[in-house]
C-alpha cells in the first residue's frame, strides 16, 4: 500500500489549500480513508474521515471549514482547506486501514506540511 500526500504549503491566515492523496495498493472505493493532522509537540489527531458510502466526520475544530472527499476512479482523497488559520499548521497525514471492515488506520503516507502564518 502507498499513499502519497501533496498540496501543503505556506499560506497567510484566511487562506485556501487543497490536499491530495494518491493511493495505490488498495481497493480504494471500499475503504474508509482518513485526514490526521499532527502539531509539533502534541498527538496526532483525526481530522476528517470518509466511508466508501460517502459519509463524513469531522472534527469539531474544522467543521465547516474543511471539506473531505474522494475520486474512486482516481484512488484519490482530497482535503479542501478554508479560512485557515494559525491552528491548523501541522503535519498532515492521508490513511487507510488495514481493510475495508476497519475503521482505525493501518497505513500511512509520508505526510505533507501545512503552515499558516498570520
Amino acid at each position: 500500500v502507498q499513499l502519497v500526500e501533496s498540496g501543503g504549503g505556506l499560506v497567510q491566515a484566511g487562506g485556501s489549500l487543497r490536499l491530495s492523496c494518491a493511493a495505490s495498493g488498495i481497493i480504494f472505493s471500499i475503504n474508509r480513508m482518513g485526514w490526521y493532522r499532527q502539531a509539533s509537540g502534541k498527538e496526532r489527531e483525526l481530522v476528517a474521515a470518509i466511508n466508501s458510502d460517502g459519509s463524513t466526520y469531522y472534527a469539531y475544530s474544522v467543521k465547516g471549514r474543511f471539506t473531505i472527499s474522494r475520486d474512486n476512479g482516481k484512488s484519490t482523497l482530497y482535503l479542501e482547506m478554508n479560512n485557515l488559520s494559525p491552528e491548523d499548521t501541522a503535519m498532515y497525514y492521508c490513511s487507510a486501514p488495514l481493510g475495508p471492515s476497519e475503521r482505525l488506520p493501518g497505513f500511512w503516507g509520508q505526510g505533507t506540511q501545512v503552515t499558516v502564518s498570520s
